[in-house]
């Protein structure tokens, strides 16, 4: 079975890492100013049903929407692509995953995905499935 990430998982987890990650210099503002309701829905989205069938099969599916949506929808004031880097990374963990790129080729991708058109969504979220699918790793 898959685990979901939480609200309080990326409150404790991911949004204090993403605060320690200070190479883009920018200040991320305190998690209580997330715009309400934006962060839920991304979190809830990943394991959304539809007539009994899951919309996004699989960890790799459930984590790229994750983090499209994190990127995207951007349910903080700022810093939403180091938060949705973190929280993928949490969500991998918390399912014994792990990926194995540099800081530099994911900051690349994030923002690369950030900058993509909003019509192209579902080519988009392939793409991060293909990265992920290219570079996850088990761990114990």
């Amino acid at each position: 079975m898959i685990k979901q990430l939480t609200l309080e998982d990326v409150r404790y987890i991911s949004f204090e890492m993403a605060k320690e990650m200070m190479t883009w210099n920018e200040p991320i503002p305190d998690f209580e100013t997330r715009f309400p309701g934006r962060l839920e829905s991304c979190l809830a989205t990943p394991f959304q049903t539809f007539d009994k069938r899951h919309l996004y099969s699989g960890l790799i599916e459930k984590a790229s929407i994750l983090f499209y949506l994190l990127i995207k929808d951007h349910p903080f004031e700022n810093g939403n692509k180091r938060i949705a880097v973190t929280a993928l990374f949490t969500f991998l963990h918390l399912n014994k995953r792990w990926i194995m790129v540099t800081e530099q080729e994911l900051y690349n991708f994030a923002v690369w995905v950030a900058s993509s058109p909003a019509d192209l969504m579902e080519q988009v979220a392939e793409a991060i499935s293909a990265f992920i699918e290219k570079t996850i790793v088990k761990i114990k």
